[in-house]
């Protein structure tokens, strides 16, 4: 496994834009015994060698309950790289297929990981642009190579929206927001860490990924274990100030809605080593999390459950997070990937000066 996450770093040690994953994430991921998506998951994974040197590798996933959520028969293939040889992309999607219809799978789909918030697609548009440890990052020959192979359709496309932080929230936008908040009685709600840890806030909001997400693209519901690690993961750390929680006034102010980004870590961990957290990188990282030294934020998970969303309460949550991010300083929001068919979120940024900076997509075949 420690081979199977150094090639990777190995393929990208040059790469001007490419932002190494942080190693004890990637182990942690990809552990059967630490990872609660495994409760869900039958996964192998595969190196390609040639005359003794790693040239690429896959994992071939099949997520059960996603599969029975879809009534579909989908073997994944995910953290798929290589070198630019077509003969070693074919032997390891091969590979996947293989082992796919060996477990009664009549799809191959990927890129794709265990679960949704596993990063997916493969970057085909916006090679030019600065990599997020949150987002896949691929060299532009990857897609080729998707063609090469041959079978392929696409499946999903996801798109990333760069967006520059105003000096003050657009007129229009904040009476569009508070039109929403007057008409429906939504409120803003800042949690306290208190609420979040001890309370169970912060379980709530990611059993709220369940209801908001269920219809998106290959999403399988998240067991309680891997709620519990994700409120671990993002929770612990998140400055409240950049998490906006929505609740209804009408309905004992239950919670509707969230939004949760984080200052960019991109450019202190370019500067790290093989994805491991050295002192410097340390500092690097403390500088932009917590004394906010980043001049951009990421946008990492934005929800709102679907009987609110025609009322608007997206809105709410970016007029929120936007005057934040003013008072902090920040001068870019990076959207992380939403499908490309999500208008309830992407026409927020039609009042911003705002643009598409990247795409990622999955693809499908039959096998």
């Amino acid at each position: 496994m420690k081979k199977f996450m150094q090639f990777r770093y190995d393929l990208y040690r040059d790469d001007p834009n490419d932002v190494p994953y942080l190693r004890f994430d990637e182990w942690f991921t990809l552990q059967s015994d630490k990872n609660a998506s495994f409760d869900d998951c039958d996964a192998d994974f595969f190196l390609a060698y040639r005359d003794g040197k790693a040239v690429g590798r896959v994992a071939a996933i099949i997520n059960r309950k996603a599969n029975q959520r879809w009534n579909n028969k989908v073997v994944r293939f995910g953290w798929f790289d290589f070198i630019d040889d077509t003969d070693v992309s074919e032997a390891l999607l091969h590979t996947v297929e293989q082992w796919g219809k060996e477990r009664g799978m009549t799809q191959m789909a990927g890129p794709l990981g265990f679960a949704d918030t596993d990063r997916e697609g493969m970057l085909v548009e916006g090679f030019e642009n600065y990599g997020t440890p949150y987002a896949s990052y691929n060299y532009p020959y990857y897609p080729t190579h998707i063609d090469h192979y041959g079978g392929f359709r696409k499946d999903n496309d996801y798109v990333q929206t760069l967006v520059t932080v105003p000096e003050t929230v657009p007129e229009k936008f904040a009476r569009v927001a508070a039109m929403v908040e007057k008409r429906h009685n939504l409120h803003v709600h800042k949690l306290t860490r208190h609420e979040l840890l001890k309370e169970g806030y912060g379980r709530e909001v990611f059993s709220m990924l369940n209801n908001t997400y269920h219809d998106l693209y290959g999403f399988a519901d998240l067991n309680q274990r891997k709620i519990d690690q994700l409120v671990e993961q993002y929770i612990k750390i998140a400055d409240l100030n950049l998490v906006s929680i929505i609740v209804d006034g009408n309905a004992n102010n239950k919670m509707v809605g969230f939004g949760i980004t984080f200052p960019s870590i991109s450019k202190p961990l370019k500067g790290s080593r093989n994805g491991r957290l050295l002192p410097f990188t340390w500092l690097r990282l403390l500088n932009a999390i917590y004394w906010k030294r980043s001049d951009t934020v990421d946008m990492l998970l934005i929800g709102v459950l679907p009987e609110y969303r025609a009322k608007g309460a997206n809105a709410i949550i970016f007029n929120d997070l936007v005057n934040q991010y003013i008072r902090y300083g920040f001068k870019y929001a990076q959207a992380l990937p939403q499908m490309e068919t999500n208008s309830n979120i992407l026409s927020n940024w039609q009042y911003f000066d705002a643009h598409i900076n990247r795409r990622l997509r999955c693809f499908i075949k039959n096998i």
